[in-house]
């Protein structure tokens, strides 16, 4: 078909305009008459009008674009977008002339298109296609029309809806900000922007959201040079302009639209004072001019009358940072004029200084100001100095204002802006200072690197501290450069801190840290010296004109000014600024604070001297003696001068002289102390010099001032002792006398007179003192004995460890060593075999059948001859069997539980004499293992006596069956067959109920037995309990259940031992409850009318609730009668049960200790002399109540008293026993209930006597102690039976230290060792009643009477009794039992050096006779501490039983404190005391064993908490002298406390369980910083170290301070023990794994970091762990994990930390966690700016400071190379984030996103805030991204 439009299109040709146009006309009406839809049906009408558009002709174009315009607005035939398509299409090959016409018709066809649908611009999802861009992109020349079609589709849409026309442009402005193909462009956007801001003035009232929209546009303004940045601020001259007028034309109409545009317009004016502030790329150029903008923004507002607003901070702090920065005086006067602007403002619209407590901004403004003010400027000046009069006036109101209120955060606004980071700095200073510590940087690089000290930094002052402590550090670390602070920090921050911390110093709050601070400052930066200068006058000045000012922050000040002078060009300013002070016209006052000022300048830079040698002119100080103030400020400045520079000083030797010639004793003890530094630097003769001023120093005696002063200046006398003995000796005895000064001695001033005194009495050689002085050791010694202030007793102390030195090098060798306390007891005892079983004839053993008991004790089986043969142990087999058979048949026991103790006890000798030829025999024929000799020769002995028991009569079978048990007691642990053999054959001996004397005898063997098992065989023990309790309360026999309820005794010993928590031990737990809880039910039902009493006590063991009553129902019934013949039942019970309190403690039952004890004591009659009747039981049961009592008392008290436990007065307790003693031997009963009470309390008396003294801490009267033993001497003279007269006996060498029947071994001495070395007689009596001087002679005369009755006494029984009893006693002396004891349990011999004889006179010996001596009631706790450390010092101490002499002193420590004036915390004494111990127990051997028992787990769980923590803190010296096993012990020991449920550990509160780790990590530490760690021991360090970790606190930056110090403390110290740690054990315990809990993989990672902060681990530890770190979920301790991770990459190579910044921004990228890696960034930005010290670290806050501290870091040195790249990444999280936030807001949207996108969003408004936050960073660094993503970060929609 023919094309229907050829014609007219060929009409469009024709030459004439006019028909041109009417061809055109006629055409478009052609096709408006066409029907249907043009765009789609008619593809020539198309045609048609392209050709029209794109026609050469003018006139063609023109009539065209109008008629097409037409066509489209009359209907609906062509589409608007189809239109704009072809226009579009035109325009972009068409001629520059005709591109207007076609911009106009596509501005048309937008109007048009905008009023038909307001939606129609957001249709343009890609900015390239909205129409405007389009025409900008394809023609330059269409600029001019393209701004006037904008204007006209604001200005004629405007009515339709503002927003929606701004909606519309938006895309257009970004693009044409953005896009820079040409200069032009850039030019195109600002006149665009100037147009639309004129435009905008023409509708005041709708133009709010058109300026934003321009102030939008400015942001995306390029900003690379100084060029664009002339752009952007001619721009806003045109914006502000507009503001302007918008702000006068709605002033008075419309208050809402005013405010908005207000605050509108100091958004923009922020926004430049912003760029010129803190942009890396300073455009410094342009200061000026965006001052001028925002003065004249400023000003016009207050011409207006609007008021000054909040918004107006953000340019008061942007302007003082811009004060510091510009160096050009047009900048500074303009930015000073602003300043003035708004202080003049502010004054006038509060009418008066505001009186709230809100911070004021202006005190930022003082110090930059300051520093302008030695500008030469008149203008600067005048401006300056009208500046601070203002600023003046409001620092006075805030200063008023603050100290009468209390400031809280309320007070403050939230100050997030980057504009207000000083200010906002400033802020948490003055309100948060408790917790601005850990939110500060410097916080994190310098807490592992610095000795924490809590109390240092438990102030406000935190933040200074921190910061100073980091620049420091940061100092150090580049020793090779000068250390200047602005070498630290980039230029002006300097000015900055100077400015934050001058704001503080009118702080009472700061003290003078503030002050302190700027000292470092001004003297590390030479550029702020005059600065510093001038703001210390100006804050002298504030402080002068408050009234409550601190003077310590104004002499602050003032000592300020001399630390300037270490800039060269300060020097004669601080000089002339200080002279004028010094006019003689001048205060005193001011004069005095002028000198010392003057000292102070020269003591920074000696060119002062001139000027204060001038001051300090001898002639000058005597014309002012008259004002004594200034002349001890010159004697001071003297003073500091010969201390600091000795050659300085002198120079002004005459004013020395001067001083020291004054009458003012503070001038003269100056001028001394001058003297005396002088003589230390040897430019002074000290002897010359004393010549000259010894006739000026006699008035130290009354005047302590000056003796301080002279005896400091004596010490340097002692060089030349020898060249001027007259004169020494002159000096020797003015500081003896000063020294022993005892007058006024509590007066201050003496106590340093006198602690001077011995300090230098030091320099002296001992010798010199004791040529001049009688008695010099002596004196001295009392003068420390009586001392007992702390600061003398100290001194006094070093000298006597001096003499104590001094006497050791100069002993006499040759010296005789003096008899020894007890050495005529030693002497009999040594010879008592040889008198007793002298070798007759006939049989060879008749002397030890004669005398059986002693003879096992003391008597040698072994053959006399051996030959290594094969059969000597068949020899020594027969002649043991042979001495077994006799004496068993000769040994009676008589049916005795006592007695069948001592044969227990006396058999174990025998068996191990045995077993020892047995040993010795088979090491000499063959080379095999001790232990395989052992295990033979037991077996063979254990055979031997079961094959004669079975035959044997009955008095000889349980003397075997004794000597069975006592085998187990003494073979070795390797030998647990035999063991489990023995019992074996016991047990069917116990169950044998047709032989009573097996039964009995076989039980007590059991008891013992039981406790000998091997740790696996936990069965049989229950086995054989279980028994022991069957036969118990089933037997018919009294004897019998007695044996058994003592066995049952014993065998409980052994329960409970382990300390771990499992179900063996709860099953030991239920067993022992029952044993006690049936032995108590069997005693009350024996003994009916103690069932009462039994009541309080049974229900501590009763478990499932069934009332005592109906227990015992369940038992059987016994007949009362049954007791008249056998009274042993009932005590063998009672005896048990007191044995049970060992395992009774181990429960925890420490209350039912105290009332059994209670009840053992109620069962011992207490007799009155008046009342002879009252020994009178009313029944038997009472009497075997009482025997049991009797010998269980010693047991349970002596327990008590070494576990701490209340045991009452010692005192009432043995009155009791003796007078019981004593009425028992006096009366007539001679029934056998009597004669067992009579041998039991004779033997119980002396056990409870021995074990009182031989613990060393309570005293017994000499008189009872002698009446008691003349008492028991009457049991074995008189005519007494031979069971009591035996009694008697025993007694006696119990009380004698012999423990005779005792085999607990749980309160007897090791070992014989004196407590006392005072050989004078005493009323009292501490220790071994042998070893005691008073006692002396008392002890040898009943061993002597002993001795004589065994040997002459012609009663045979008597002879048998005694000879036993010494034999014990010599058993218990002479013997190594207990050495191999001890050795066996771990703790090592101690060297020879105990044993070295101390001469009597000397310091030492005497030292310790006063400390064994001590009466606790007349003595101070600080002497006896001063002597412990002396004694400690000392090269070897004296044979004591130090242990209880430790004791002693720790269970009378509150006596002392009662006393004190020094020492009022018993503790601190306690502690002084295991110091003590600590240090002395390698080489004595009673200390060791004291820490052995307190560190033995049952007792350390009964400490104190700070004995504890001492021990822990100090098992470095444990280690030292405890064995290889006993450390593995004990380490084991301290991980089950800290680890088990049952441990009182977990009884503390967090605060206490803090030190007890935190000692411990020290402890540990201490470990392994030794040189030697045994690899046995290292395996028990590290699993105390794992079970220390575990423990560990989760470690949150947002605590209470004290708690974050805590676990600060604990932290550090145990990261410092693990980095000691082994690296494949330390790597085991750090892993975690999919199991792992969060909180145990916080912990390890954290570790982690801070191993690798302190070196520990490699950098490449982190890099394994940083996918994971990055990736997590933030919260909890994830905060503190990043923070921490970026405080240790603060120390690592610049490499190492852009690879984590750009491997973190790669994560944000993909992780669904983005805000880990974000917070990680923003850390790492922050702590590597030059922003870093003004930054406060805390979540929100490093967020929103994202936007400043990453592109300052990315344009400084070092980080630029990475720049581009980090920004690309940047860009592409933040597209993520701000797409998957706006889908999150619109709900389903989120949908289609794929799973490989997905991000958690579980908290959608912290999500938001972090996309608006990203897109904001993203804009700071547009600069870095390429046009495009440039565009799309303009255009992408941020929630």
């Amino acid at each position: 078909m023919d094309n229907p439009y050829a014609a007219l299109l060929e009409k469009t040709r024709l030459p004439q305009p006019c028909f041109q146009r009417f061809a055109v006309v006629s055409l478009f009406r052609l096709i408006g008459s066409t029907p249907g839809d043009i765009s789609l049906d008619s593809p020539a009408c198309l045609d048609a009008i392209s050709q029209c558009l794109r026609s050469p002709s003018a006139a063609v174009v023109d009539q065209a674009v109008r008629e097409f315009c037409r066509l489209v607005a009359a209907g609906d035939r062509i589409p608007t977008s189809v239109a704009l398509i072809e226009l579009q299409s035109a325009l972009e090959g068409c001629e520059p002339r005709f591109a207007p016409v076609l911009v106009k018709g596509i501005g048309f066809l937008c109007r048009l298109a905008f009023r038909m649908d307001f939606s129609w611009g957001r249709r343009f999802n890609r900015v390239e296609l909205h129409p405007f861009v389009k025409v900008i992109s394809c023609c330059k020349e269409s600029q001019e029309e393209l701004i006037e079609q904008v204007l006209l589709f604001i200005a004629l849409n405007k009515s339709l809806g503002i927003n929606e026309v701004v909606r519309f442009l938006r895309p257009f402005m970004m693009f044409s900000v953005i896009w820079k193909t040409s200069a032009c462009v850039c030019f195109f956007s600002r006149n665009l922007i100037s147009a639309i801001a004129s435009l905008s003035c023409s509708f005041p009232l709708e133009t709010i959201s058109i300026l934003k929209l321009l102030a939008e546009c400015l942001k995306y303004l390029p900003l690379t040079n100084e060029k664009e940045f002339l752009y952007i601020v001619t721009s806003a001259v045109h914006l502000v302009d507009a503001y302007v007028v918008v702000l006068q034309r709605t002033v008075d109409i419309e208050k809402e639209v005013t405010n908005v545009a207000q605050r509108c317009s100091l958004e923009v004016v922020s926004m430049l004072l912003s760029i010129c502030a803190y942009f890396h790329r300073k455009p410094l150029g342009q200061v000026e001019r965006v001052i001028e903008i925002a003065r004249h923004l400023l000003l016009a507002q207050k011409e207006l009358g609007l008021h000054y607003v909040f918004d107006f901070v953000n340019i008061v702090v942007s302007a003082s940072v811009i004060l510091t920065q510009v160096e050009f005086e047009h900048d500074q006067l303009s930015v000073l004029k602003l300043l003035i602007l708004l202080m003049e403002w502010k004054t006038q619209e509060l009418g008066t200084i505001r009186s709230s407590c809100s911070l004021n901004e202006e005190l930022l403004i003082v110090f930059p100001v300051i520093n302008l003010l030695s500008s030469p400027s008149k203008s600067i000046k005048s401006a300056v100095t009208h500046l601070l009069s203002l600023a003046e006036r409001f620092v006075l109101n805030f200063m008023g204002v603050f100290n009468k209120a209390e400031v809280s955060g309320a007070d403050f606004p939230d100050l997030i802006e980057i504009e207000s980071i000083p200010l906002r700095l400033l802020h948490h200073l003055f309100i948060q200072g408790q917790q601005l510590s850990y939110r500060s940087y410097s916080f994190y690089f310098t807490c592992d690197n610095v000795n924490c000290d809590i109390e240092k930094y438990h102030e406000p002052l935190y933040w200074i501290s921190w910061l100073r402590e980091h620049l420091l550090s940061v100092e150090k670390v580049k020793p090779t450069q000068p250390p200047q602070l602005s070498a630290i920090h980039p230029e002006g921050v300097n000015l900055l801190l100077g400015s934050i911390f001058s704001s503080l110093v009118i702080s009472p709050a700061f003290h003078t840290s503030a002050v302190d601070f700027l000292v470092v400052i001004g003297r590390e930066d030479p550029k702020l010296g005059m600065t510093m200068f001038q703001a210390a006058l100006f804050y002298i000045n504030i402080l002068f004109k408050f009234e409550s000012n601190s003077s310590r922050i104004l002499l602050r000040l003032l000592e300020m000014l001399p630390s300037l002078v270490s800039h060269s060009a300060m020097v004669q300013i601080i000089v002339q600024t200080i002279l004028p002070m010094l006019h003689k016209d001048a205060k005193p006052s001011l004069r005095a604070v002028a000198l010392r000022l003057l000292c102070k300048a020269w003591a920074v830079s000696d060119r002062v001297f001139e000027n204060l040698q001038d001051v300090l002119n001898p002639k000058i100080l005597s014309n002012i003696e008259s004002v004594r103030e200034v002349c001890i400020s010159v004697a001071a400045s003297i003073r500091d001068v010969c201390k600091q520079n000795p050659d300085r000083g002198v120079d002004l030797i005459l004013s020395v002289s001067s001083c020291i010639e004054s009458e003012d004793s503070t001038v003269k003890a100056l001028g001394l102390q001058s003297l005396s530094s002088l003589c230390e630097a040897d430019v002074v003769d000290f002897y010359t010099a004393w010549e000259v001023v010894a006739k000026h120093v006699n008035s130290y005696a009354e005047e302590p001032i000056v003796a301080a002063g002279l005896v400091n200046l004596l010490r340097w006398g002692a060089v030349d002792v020898e060249a001027y003995p007259d004169n020494a000796r002159s000096v020797l005895l003015i500081l003896w006398k000063v020294g022993t000064f005892k007058s006024y001695s509590s007066e201050a001033l003496w106590v340093k007179a006198r602690t001077f005194a011995f300090q230098s009495m030091m320099h002296y050689e001992i010798v010199k003192f004791q040529e001049i002085i009688p008695d010099f050791k002596e004196k001295t010694l009392q003068c420390f004995l009586n001392e007992y202030n702390a600061e003398v007793l100290e001194a006094i102390k070093e000298f006597e460890i001096k003499i104590i030195n001094f006497e050791h090098i100069n002993r006499r060798r040759s010296l005789k060593e003096r008899r020894p306390l007890g050495y005529k007891v030693e002497k009999l005892l040594d010879v008592f075999p040889q008198a007793l079983f002298s070798p007759g004839a006939g049989n060879h053993y008749v002397n030890a059948r004669e005398f059986p008991g002693a003879a096992l004790l003391s008597y040698v089986f072994s053959p006399t001859e051996s030959h290594g043969l094969s059969n000597d142990a068949l020899r020594i087999h027969a002649s043991f069997e042979k001495a077994l058979m006799e004496i068993a048949e000769a040994l009676l026991i008589s049916r005795n539980i006592v007695i069948a103790l001592l044969a227990l006890e006396s058999w174990k000798t025998f068996i191990r004499q045995w077993m020892k030829a047995l040993v010795t025999s088979a090491d000499t024929k063959c080379s095999s293992i001790e232990s395989d000799n052992s295990v033979k020769s037991a077996c063979d002995i254990l055979k031997i006596c079961c094959k004669v028991a079975v035959d044997a009569v009955p008095q000889a079978s349980v003397n075997i069956a004794l000597a069975i048990g006592s085998l187990c007691l003494v073979v070795p642990s390797s030998c647990y067959a035999v063991i489990s053999s023995a019992s074996d054959f016991l047990l069917k001996w116990l169950v044998d109920c047709k032989h009573e004397h097996r039964q009995w005898s076989s039980a007590i063997s059991l008891g013992v037995i039981s406790n000998c098992f091997h740790a696996t065989d936990k069965m049989q023990r229950m086995n054989v309990i279980t028994v022991l309790m069957k036969e118990a309360f089933n037997s018919k026999s009294q004897l019998v259940m007695g044996a058994c309820g003592l066995a049952l005794g014993f065998a409980c010993q052994g329960l409970l031992s382990s300390v771990e928590v499992d179900s063996n031990r709860l099953i030991e737990e239920n067993l022992l409850r029952d044993v006690i809880k049936n032995l108590i039910m069997v005693l009350s039902e024996l003994c009916p009318h103690a069932s009462d009493s039994l009541q309080n006590l049974i229900e501590y063991f009763l478990l499932d609730g069934h009332d005592s009553v109906e227990a015992s129902s369940l038992l059987p019934q016994w007949k009362l009668d049954s007791f008249e013949e056998e009274p042993w039942g009932v005590a063998g019970i009672v005896l048990g049960l007191g044995i049970c309190v060992v395992a009774m403690h181990r429960l925890g039952l420490n209350d039912a200790i105290l009332i059994m004890k209670d009840i053992l004591l109620s069962w011992i009659p207490s007799l009155e002399s008046s009342k002879k009747s009252s020994l009178i039981f009313n029944e038997l049961t009472d009497i075997s109540l009482a025997v049991g009592a009797c010998l269980a008392i010693p047991i349970v008290v002596a327990f008590c008293q070494n576990v701490d436990l209340m045991i009452g007065k010692i005192n009432t307790i043995l009155i009791r026993y003796v007078s019981l003693v004593s009425e028992l031997l006096n009366s007539k009963e001679s029934g056998i209930h009597y004669q067992n009470l009579r041998m039991a309390s004779c033997v119980g008396v002396g056990s409870f006597v021995s074990c009182i003294l031989n613990y060393g801490v309570h005293s017994i009267r000499y008189d009872d102690i002698k009446i008691l033993l003349e008492d028991l001497r009457n049991g074995y003279t008189a005519s007494h039976p031979p069971i009591v007269q035996l009694g008697a006996m025993i007694g006696v060498v119990n009380a004698f230290g012999a423990a005779a029947g005792d085999l607990t071994d749980k309160h007897l001495q090791d070992s014989f060792l004196p407590v006392s070395l005072d050989r004078k007689g005493s009323d009292f009596v501490r220790g071994p009643i042998i070893l005691s001087p008073t006692c002396e002679n008392l002890s040898t005369s009943f061993v002597q009477e002993l001795f004589f009755v065994a040997k002459e006494s012609k009663d045979q029984q008597i002879r048998k009794h005694a000879a036993w009893a010494v034999a014990f006693l010599r058993q218990k002396w002479c013997s190594k039992t207990f050495q191999e004891i001890e050795c066996s349990k771990g703790i090592p011999m101690p060297s020879a050096l105990q044993s070295q004889s101390v001469p009597e006179d000397s310091i030492v010996w005497k030292l310790c006779s006063w400390l064994s001596n001590i009466n606790f009631h007349q003595v101070h706790s600080s002497t006896v501490v001063s002597v412990l450390r002396c004694l400690s010092k000392a090269p070897r101490l004296p044979v004591l039983d130090w242990a209880s002499i430790i004791r002693g002193l720790m269970k009378n420590a509150a006596n002392f404190a009662k006393k004190s004036q020094i020492m009022q915390d018993v503790t601190s004494f306690q502690e002084e005391c295991i110091y003590f111990s600590l240090t002395c127990a390698k080489d004595v051997k009673s200390l060791l064993l004291f820490l052995d028992d307190f560190t033995d787990l049952v007792r350390f769980r009964t400490l104190d908490l700070n004995l504890q923590c001492l021990l822990l803190r100090n098992v470095s010296d444990l280690m030292s002298s405890f064995s290889t096993s006993r450390m593995e012990r004990l380490f084991e020991d301290f991980v089950h406390f800290f680890s088990s449920s049952t441990s009182p550990y977990f009884v503390y509160g967090s605060k206490q369980q803090v030190l007890l780790r935190i000692s411990f990590w020290k402890g540990l530490y201490q470990c392994l910083n030794g040189a030697n760690v045994k690899s046995s021991c290292l395996s028990q360090i590290e699993r105390c170290m794992d079970c220390l970790f575990r423990l560990m606190p989760s470690f949150v930056y947002n605590v209470k301070s004290a708690e974050l110090w805590s676990i600060c403390s604990e932290w550090s110290e145990g990261i410092r023990c693990l980095t000691k740690a082994r690296h494949g054990w330390l790597m085991d315990i750090l892993q975690f794994s999919g199991k792992s809990t969060f909180n145990e993989i916080s912990m390890r990672i954290l570790a982690k970091i801070k191993l690798v902060k302190n070196g520990g681990l490699s950098f490449s530890e982190l890099e394994k762990l940083k996918s994971y770190i990055l990736n997590f979920r933030l919260e909890g301790m994830w905060w503190t994990l990043l923070v921490e991770l970026v405080a240790a990459l603060f120390i690592a190579e610049a490499s190492i930390k852009r690879q984590w910044l750009l491997d973190a921004l790669d994560v944000s990228c993909v992780t669904a966690n983005p805000l880990t890696a974000i917070s990680f960034i923003g850390l790492l930005s922050g702590s590597c700016c030059k922003y870093m010290p003004l930054l406060i670290v805390e979540p929100e806050i490093v967020l929103n400071d994202l936007p400043m501290t990453l592109p300052s870091l990315l344009s400084s040195s070092g980080w630029s190379v990475i720049a581009e790249s980090s920004v690309h990444k940047l860009w592409l999280s933040t597209e993520r984030i701000c797409t998957w936030a706006a889908a999150t807001l619109s709900r389903g949207a989120i949908d289609n996103f794929p799973d490989s996108n997905y991000i958690d969003v579980s908290d959608v408004d912290t999500f938001v805030s972090l996309a608006r936050l990203m897109h904001r960073t993203c804009l700071s660094l547009k600069d870095y991204l390429p046009l495009d993503q440039q565009l799309r970060l303009a255009n992408i929609e941020v929630p």
